[in-house]
């Protein structure tokens, strides 16, 4: 089966944004206008093709990420819409490891929300090349250049306006582009394509202005350009296209587009960009991953030609046909019924069958290639973030790394018959989804639930009622608290010696504790020299130490930002085990932290209110009133003003009932972690006798 596409006609794409911006709405236009879908979907009415889930559908708003393939100008773009509530942060993420670029969907009332500049950063951090839409140009209070300032000021982006928008709020109707200075109008609601005409007169000083500036900013990352630039000459359309590809795919550059998704107006050109400025497969550097047998880097090139290597971002628990495993394919070839190798796991995955996702609709397909996103059935031993490959050419991609919970919560099925269908569908759940942890309480022997927000648990608690027919209690939500210290501890001598009558027990270990760097969890440095303690006891010494970790001295919370160094110690030629070692380095930390002034930390939330001006005393008298630390206000349009400040996440719960009743319901929210925070004398001794 050879490709439809070449590989250098192949887009994998995320739209990504903050909550309500119109991601799925943007997605639905591109598959219609794509000739996916013969009808709009409608996310208010339900009708939508990525938002599949009943719970999507109700509640109006995106909480798994949906692929869909879809064809435009001879090119293939695999989309994937990911959500934009901060509580599903880790569909973002996964996405964003695995996509060549992203359309980043900006409110133009809004402008930079503090979502945008969460999946922002995610997206800086996996170097992925974007394009910007400012979405809802109809609404009042729509304003294209402060959105595009707004990019420029707080995400600390290079924005290009390479078109300007024909009106705004109810008289926006077009859009001029600036490579070839020609209007495009839609004349209608249904998107039927723009008609191209000549620029508005009123416009055009302006459009003279905005394309100088447009080709002032793509000329500065071309050299060549630059000596044009500089000497007066013309520089071809051609050129400038070819140049902000170049600066887009090298992230120097950002394209700004404006439209409206509701209103159909902006898509096709949107999908023109995406083709246009957008990496292929073939533009990014080749993945690196490390062969498991050398420890070396190794590099795949994406080539049929190159060895298997493929990237589980997700699985999905389908109730029809069982565990899918969706995998993006950056070198060679996988089919159909083939054995491929798990290096992470040291185990051989039999492919059953090969499938090409369209939301939640599917097509079997014979074989997948580079550049691919497609779903495999019939994997028993890989979760997110394993590496897949060719049994021959073992190599490890990088793994992706996920945000720890922050809530938790008690669950207890109602009933006998709920026992044995709870343990499974939290055990499924689980392996879907990175950010959310189960383990049972060691003191009550209560089952816990954690995950990043308590709609993140509301919306598992009731897949776990719709999908697996579990009838749960669910108990108050509870902060998950980490332990630290305070002070240093230079020296913790301990000595585990057991005799009883045959081979004894003994581990020696001397370590010190130092204070680590705010987020770093624990981390273990080995200073043994001249053999102390022979090297094939260290892995067992580091793990008594994380294993004590894990419930620490004060209340049994996990311990964070500490430094532990190995640097001393003695052994028992007869008597020494892995065992002994591993419970010496348990003893001496947990005596480490009694010594080292432990104290509890709390989460820390990021806040943004945004509420009418007539609210602002009391809003922020309930913030205060919240132990929250207000770090500023800025005015929105329409006599709105946005409240950013950091709350305790123990403070936060209830509060949208509270906010709604302040401000005649027409008050809103959004939170998001931002770090830990040591915890009152006062407020300590409350969360340890359990008031």
């Amino acid at each position: 089966m050879t490709r439809k596409y070449p590989l250098e006609k192949y887009r994998n794409i995320g739209v990504i944004a903050h909550i309500d911006a119109g991601k799925t709405t943007t997605t639905e236009r591109i598959l219609y206008y794509t000739g996916m879908t013969h009808r709009i979907g409608s996310v208010d009415d339900g009708t939508t093709v990525t938002d599949w889930m009943e719970q999507e559908r109700e509640r109006g708003i995106t909480i798994v990420s949906a692929a869909v393939s879809a064809e435009w100008k001879k090119h293939l773009i695999n989309v994937i819409d990911t959500p934009g509530h901060i509580d599903f942060t880790a569909e973002v993420q996964r996405s964003l490891r695995v996509l060549d670029g992203g359309v980043v969907v900006f409110d133009a009332v809004q402008g930079v929300e503090p979502q945008s500049e969460t999946v922002w950063r995610q997206a800086d951090l996996f170097k992925v090349p974007r394009i910007c839409f400012i979405n809802k140009m109809d609404r009042v209070g729509a304003s294209f250049e402060r959105a595009v300032e707004m990019i420029a000021d707080r995400l600390g982006a290079n924005p290009v306006m390479v078109q300007l928008p024909i009106g705004a709020e109810d008289s926006f109707e077009g859009a001029v582009d600036l490579f070839t200075n020609r209007a495009y109008i839609w004349e209608d609601t249904i998107g039927s394509d723009p008609v191209e005409k000549d620029i508005p007169s009123e416009l055009q000083d302006k459009v003279s202005q905005m394309r100088d500036r447009l080709v002032e900013q793509i000329s500065e990352t071309d050299d060549d350009l630059t000596l044009k630039y500089l000497e007066g000459q013309e520089i071809t359309v051609e050129e400038l296209k070819v140049a902000l590809r170049r600066a887009v795919i090298a992230n120097q550059l950002t394209p700004v587009y404006c439209g409206s998704s509701l209103q159909s107006r902006g898509v096709q050109l949107l999908l023109d960009a995406v083709v246009d400025f957008l990496p292929s497969p073939l533009d990014i550097p080749p993945v690196q991953g490390i062969e498991p047998k050398t420890g070396k880097n190794a590099e795949r090139k994406a080539t049929e030609n190159e060895p298997l290597s493929a990237l589980v971002f997700k699985i999905v628990t389908d109730p029809y046909v069982g565990r899918l495993a969706y995998i993006r394919l950056y070198s060679g070839t996988i089919s159909q019924r083939t054995t491929v190798y798990n290096p992470g796991k040291g185990k051989k995955e039999r492919v059953g069958r090969l499938i090409r996702m369209y939301a939640d609709r599917r097509e079997d397909i014979e074989e997948a290639h580079a550049g691919d996103i497609a779903a495999i059935l019939g994997l028993k031993n890989s979760f997110t973030g394993d590496t897949l490959c060719s049994v021959d050419h073992p190599l490890i991609l990088e793994d992706i790394s996920f945000p720890d919970p922050v809530i938790s919560v008690a669950i207890e099925p109602k009933t006998t018959a709920d026992q044995d269908r709870l343990a499974d569908a939290l055990h499924k759940l689980a392996e879907e989804d990175p950010t959310f942890k189960v383990r049972t309480d060691p003191d009550t022997g209560q089952t816990l639930i954690s995950g990043m927000g308590e709609l993140h648990l509301e919306v598992l608690v009731d897949r776990m009622l719709r999908e697996f027919n579990v009838h749960a209690r669910v108990g108050r939500p509870r902060v998950a608290y980490r332990e630290s210290i305070t002070r240093p501890v230079e020296e913790v001598n301990y000595r585990y010696a057991k005799q009883t009558g045959g081979r004894g027990q003994y581990g020696h270990v001397v370590l010190e504790l130092q204070l680590g760097e705010p987020g770093s969890g624990i981390e273990f440095e080995n200073d043994i020299y001249g053999g102390a303690i022979p090297k094939e006891y260290i892995s067992a010494i580091e793990k008594g130490i994380r294993g004590a970790a894990e419930s620490g001295t004060l209340a049994g919370y996990p311990v964070t930002d500490v430094k532990v160094r190995l640097f001393d110690g003695s052994y028992h030629e007869v008597d020494s085990s892995d065992l002994a070692f591993t419970t010496a380095a348990s003893m001496a930390f947990q005596e480490g932290m009694r010594r080292g002034r432990p104290v509890l930390q709390e989460p820390v939330m990021k806040v943004e209110v945004i509420i009418s001006e007539e609210f602002l005393g009391d809003v922020i008298g309930q913030l205060n009133s919240r132990r929250g630390n207000v770090l500023g206000m800025e005015l929105r349009p329409g006599g709105t003003q946005a409240i950013r400040a950091m709350v305790p996440l123990a403070e936060m719960f209830g509060y949208t009932t509270e906010l709604r009743s302040a401000t005649q319901g027409r008050g809103v929210f959004t939170m998001e972690f931002d770090h830990y925070a040591k915890v009152s004398e006062k407020l300590s001794q409350k969360i340890i006798s359990g008031e």
